[in-house]
């Protein structure tokens, strides 16, 4: 059976933490300071972006449609429907046209990385449309609110690209996390190396919570600035 590391806890966000299991990283104990680590990601062109959205004129307000219960729920929907995709079936039927590229990938993993790789994608693009269409929104409630909408974009543009290059290591570290339960398991399971299609093993069962758990972890990072833009319409 697989043991439990040994390591000291990695501080920090729950996503960060989990994905430090899965690689077995050695990540510092203590978490970088976030002015700091904000102040290496602002290049002088982000940053000019962002002093003009805190100290220009306030920007006027355009027409358009306005927040409303129907928006929120359109937003609760989206959610719940990734969830529902997370917790759907796996297809584990080998792909009719196999990727060269992908030649060096345990063949077990290739259907849990398909899927996750779905998810990102469909986790990507809602949680995007979502944030641009709420941001649209509250520029329209107030003048000030419009700032702060102009704030989030610049801050979308900054993070972003560190958001993606975070996310894009998830697929890498979940097969590393797969090829450490099934050779952990391998002396006491004889069902260790056998197709994850039949095989009933305690360490497959392991991983594919894990899987679940993690990305029901990337939906929440994706979805903490439409929470927050939410609670920014709530606001009059």
């Amino acid at each position: 059976m697989a043991k439990a590391s040994a390591r000291a806890p990695v501080l920090g966000p729950a996503f960060i933490r989990l994905l430090a299991r899965f690689g077995d990283a050695d990540l510092p104990r203590t978490p970088p300071v976030l002015t700091g680590r904000l102040a290496q990601w602002f290049d002088w062109n982000r940053a000019l972006a962002l002093s003009g959205a805190l100290d220009d004129a306030l920007p006027g307000i355009e027409d358009g449609p306005g927040f409303d219960e129907a928006e929120e729920a359109a937003c609760r929907e989206a959610r719940e429907a990734l969830v529902q995709a997370i917790d759907g079936e796996i297809d584990l039927d080998p792909p009719k046209r196999p990727d060269p590229a992908m030649a060096d990938i345990d063949p077990g993993f290739l259907p849990y990385r398909r899927h996750c790789l779905a998810l990102q994608r469909s986790m990507a693009a809602s949680s995007g449309r979502l944030r641009g269409r709420l941001r649209d929104m509250l520029a329209r409630q107030s003048t000030q609110k419009a700032r702060l909408a102009e704030v989030d974009a610049v801050m979308e543009a900054v993070l972003s690209p560190r958001e993606q290059s975070l996310l894009a290591k998830m697929p890498v570290l979940l097969g590393l996390h797969y090829q450490h339960l099934r050779d952990a398991a391998a002396p006491d399971d004889t069902t260790a190396t056998s197709s994850p299609a039949t095989s009933a093993s305690p360490w497959l069962a392991r991983f594919r919570q894990d899987l679940r758990t993690a990305l029901l972890a990337e939906l929440e990072v994706r979805f903490h600035p439409i929470e927050g833009l939410l609670a920014a319409l709530r606001t009059r």
